[in-house]
């Protein structure tokens, strides 16, 4: 393969001719800096306060991950184990998968004294040499990961073991350029950061929206008066969907509802279909209609079985096997998608749930469910604000997944040298 003017092919591909190739051992002793796994700690050395542990699941991938339940070791412990005390700003890359590899940067996480676990490397690079955030991006990319998972062993539990790690090798850059690229990198994570934030500070008002709202502790501005106590077979005629084989679900371009996809595409409201059927295929499956409100008969737990979704849609579709439906009168459907799947309603399909290894729930069993519903101006009103919270959920999601296309975009021109933010004579 032919290399172009200022490049050169090495082990780890092509870099730019200014760029060195270094194990992490060769930047490790230099100077005889750290290069060193965490302590073995068995589980009786672990308590509620102490000496804060962390441990493989705080390593995320390029990021330090917070627990709820912190962990830590006796100060007794600390002392019989000669336990090796992490510092600020240590690099510390996670042995054990998945994936194995991983790696961020300890920051000031306020915790006093702190200590790692056997799974875990702690790598302090002088920082003449490297920069320790231009090594965690480095840690993040998929040639890394690759690379990791050659030199991995094991089968219960796969692992790298630190010889391995410590062999193996990645292009530097001059260090100027690691700090620029570094800082470019890090500022889109700080920007991914803000995004998974606010996406679950807004899931968690959307939580507390829909506990207000579908229970009748808070009702919007202008409706008043009791909600009504009825049967969910008073709201309208149920139906079965017809069956659509797997092999059948891609077959032509008319969208279809399969049971499965309630419980792992589909959530409260239809809005994306992953199945498409033929003509020939879809004559014989269940027509659906605008408004109608189908169930999950079939399901691996009573906890989750029937759950809803709302079709809301003004074009032809269709149910297919195992799927019950409601098609109400004088309801609004979005509002029961959300509001059939609310705990009280869940616990109800719950009892009336049939069988242990694969569950089920009929149309009469549905039918008997009781339902304390609003009159149909206030459940239109609900699922308009409801549906509006989703929709900026999903603008926000959709804006994520995006900014995460572009850093993995801008990583593999940094990362490989394909792209200069800081000139070869500049960066020497």
């Amino acid at each position: 393969m032919e290399v172009r003017l200022g490049y050169k092919q090495t082990e780890v591909g092509v870099i730019p001719e200014d760029w060195e190739v270094k194990t992490l051992f060769e930047l490790a002793e230099r100077k005889k800096e750290f290069f060193d796994d965490g302590d073995w700690i068995e589980s009786e050395h672990i308590t509620t306060q102490g000496i804060r542990l962390i441990q493989t699941g705080n390593i995320g991938v390029g990021r330090f991950i917070e627990k709820d339940d912190k962990k830590y070791i006796y100060e007794s412990s600390f002392t019989s184990l000669k336990c090796k005390l992490l510092k600020q700003g240590d690099l510390l890359v996670c042995r054990l998968a998945d994936p194995a590899g991983r790696a961020c940067v300890l920051t000031d996480i306020g915790e006093g004294r702190i200590v790692t676990s056997v799974d875990v490397t702690i790598f302090r690079p002088p920082s003449e040499l490297a920069d320790r955030l231009f090594l965690v991006q480095i840690f993040s990319t998929s040639d890394w990961f690759k690379a990791v998972s050659g030199r991995s062993g094991g089968t219960t539990h796969k692992r790298i073991s630190r010889g391995a790690l410590g062999r193996l090798s990645i292009g530097l850059p001059p260090l100027p350029e690691q700090r620029a690229i570094a800082t470019a990198l890090s500022d889109v994570d700080a920007l991914l950061g803000s995004l998974e934030r606010l996406i679950a500070k807004k899931r968690d008002l959307k939580q507390a929206a829909m506990q207000q709202l579908l229970t009748g502790q808070t009702r919007l501005p202008g409706f008043h008066g009791e909600w009504e106590l009825k049967r969910l077979g008073s709201l309208g005629a149920f139906l079965k969907g017809s069956g659509v084989r797997k092999d059948e679900a891609l077959s032509g371009d008319l969208p279809c509802v399969r049971y499965g996809e309630i419980y792992t595409h589909h959530h409260d409201v239809v809005r994306v279909f992953n199945t498409f059927l033929s003509s020939s295929v879809a004559s014989a499956a269940t027509p659906l209609r605008k408004g109608d409100l189908l169930f999950a008969a079939s399901g691996e737990t009573k906890e989750e079985i029937g759950k809803a979704v709302a079709f809301a849609h003004d074009y032809e579709a269709y149910a297919g096997g195992d799927i019950v439906i409601l098609r109400p009168e004088a309801s609004d459907s979005v509002f029961l998608g959300y509001y059939l799947n609310s705990p009280p309603i869940q616990k109800q399909k719950a009892s009336r749930g049939q069988g242990d290894a694969v569950v089920h729930i009929s149309a009469t069993s549905l039918a008997a469910i009781e339902v304390t519903v609003p009159f149909l101006p206030e459940q239109t009103a609900i699922a308009t604000v409801l549906t509006d919270m989703d929709a900026e959920l999903a603008a926000l999601t959709h804006r994520l997944t995006k900014t995460r296309a572009l850093k993995q975009g801008m990583m593999q021109e940094l990362l490989t040298g394909r792209t200069r933010l800081v000139a070869a004579e500049d960066a020497s």
